[in-house]
């Protein structure tokens, strides 16, 4: 007779006691402990991974054959994936709810089963007419891919072994569970165990699998940091509620570059690739102002030219502050001490509002520069020429850094009509540019000043 033993699981972090505890000493989160019941004496039901049959060989003797990636016929996503879908890999796809990760599947899946053969679609949140309304939305009328609605894991491998699909999506990990774990569905025993099973099933049988995972409050992907080790691909789905656009983004690659972004946008007709982003996020600046400033950024290996809008006011209260969108907020204010200190330029008694146009968020330090300059721009009330783009980084000495890629910028921004760019002096080392735009190099935040106001 099995036996069975009582844990309490940080919900969070997979962390395990014997008793319960206010607070997670793993991940410090508050009231995230719950029950789980283990079965002991119970022999294991996962099956190894095939290709360990052979034993250990020599890397020196393995050959690796050229894989034929499967293409979305979406060129945002494909781009993400590092080029399109490698065959038995897994692919773990987070996001805010209604954010567009079902759609995003569906859509895939539809050009999937059109190009390559079947494609599951395992839906464990909604029934199969939900689907269907769904799909008529977007167009999604193939005969090859197949809808289940079903939750118990076993079910599904079944109808794995059956059908042979190419392609399986589960939607979502959450709810899907193993019949012989006591524990609920969503629990951290459950989602570890399932996307287990999945993996060897995607390794075994070569097929690629696409998980659909929930996120938290924070924006973490809701489970035991395990899941995200175990897959090959991590992709955060990201979009603010109140924007048309979406943006896909790489944070675990096996087979691509985890810097990639792709953008979308959202239609009544499902997503649609974004092929110019740059050209999008600058079609709105019409007039000059004080305070707005064109900087570039590279994403992966495209350079983005985005708008950066910087507001200074004088405070009304007794403490002024700072209010970054899309950038860091300690980012700022440590602009605005090396502007304080390094140029002479105090801002420390007005509040400061600093924010990336078209909902995207940045974290590279080539737009500092950008940054620091609009600040300047709004706090002297002088317009920076709307023709200029602005790159580079800014140390805590005040002095301009260089960019990786900055060749790559400077094509950019010369294909979109600017006519002059500001970057590190240090780049122009074996720069070679033979598009018709000025180029000013700048050593500090004092050349910087000079040559844009």
């Amino acid at each position: 007779m099995a036996r069975e033993k009582r844990k309490f699981v940080c919900q969070e972090c997979g962390y395990t006691t014997p008793k319960t505890l206010g607070r997670c000493p793993s991940c410090r989160s508050w009231q995230s402990f719950a029950e789980e019941i283990e079965t002991l004496d119970t022999p294991s039901k996962h099956r190894g991974i095939g290709q360990a049959a052979r034993g250990p060989e020599p890397i020196s003797k393995v050959t690796a054959s050229d894989v034929e990636r499967h293409l979305t016929q979406m060129l945002e996503f494909d781009r993400v994936l590092g080029g399109g879908i490698v065959p038995g890999s897994v692919v773990l796809i987070g996001g805010d709810p209604g954010i567009g990760k079902s759609t995003l599947l569906l859509q895939a899946g539809n050009a999937l089963s059109q190009n390559y053969g079947d494609v599951l679609y395992v839906s464990g949140e909604e029934s199969v007419s939900q689907t269907k309304l769904r799909a008529n939305r977007l167009g999604v009328v193939s005969d090859t891919l197949y809808v289940l609605c079903e939750n118990n894991l076993e079910q599904i491998q079944k109808y794995i072994e059956e059908r042979e699909p190419k392609v399986v999506i589960v939607d979502s990990i959450q709810t899907v569970y193993l019949s012989n774990i006591p524990s609920a569905p969503g629990s951290v025993t459950q989602i570890r165990e399932c996307a287990g099973h999945l993996l060897i099933c995607a390794k075994n049988r070569n097929i690629p699998v696409f998980l659909v995972g929930h996120v938290t409050k924070e924006g973490a992907l809701a489970g035991p940091r395990v899941l995200e080790h175990m897959v090959d691909t991590v992709l955060y789905f990201e979009g603010e509620q109140h924007h048309i656009y979406r943006i896909l983004r790489a944070i675990k690659n096996r087979f691509g570059s985890t810097n990639e972004l792709g953008i979308f946008e959202m239609q009544s007709t499902g997503l649609a690739d974004v092929m110019n982003p740059s050209e999008l996020f600058l079609s709105n600046r019409d007039e000059e102002v004080s305070g707005s400033v064109v900087v570039s950024s590279m994403e992966g290996t495209r350079p983005l030219l985005m708008e950066v809008q910087a507001l200074v006011v004088p405070t009304h209260h007794g403490n002024p502050r700072n209010t970054a969108t899309g950038v860091d907020r300690h980012r700022i204010a440590l602009l605005i001490a090396v502007l304080n200190k390094r140029v002479g330029i105090d801002v420390g008694d007005a509040d400061v509002f600093v924010n990336i146009t078209g909902g995207l968020r940045i974290d590279e330090p080539g737009i500092d520069l950008g940054v620091l300059m609009a600040i300047c721009s709004s706090h002297r009330d002088i317009p920076v020429d709307r023709h200029t783009a602005v790159i580079g980084e800014v140390g805590l000495g005040g002095e301009i850094r260089p960019v990786t890629h900055v060749e790559r910028r400077i094509r950019e921004a010369a294909k979109l009509g600017f006519r002059r760019v500001i970057f590190p002096e240090y780049n122009r080392k074996g720069l070679e540019i033979d598009e018709d735009i000025e180029l000013v190099g700048v050593s500090d935040v004092y050349d910087s000043l000079s040559a844009l106001l």
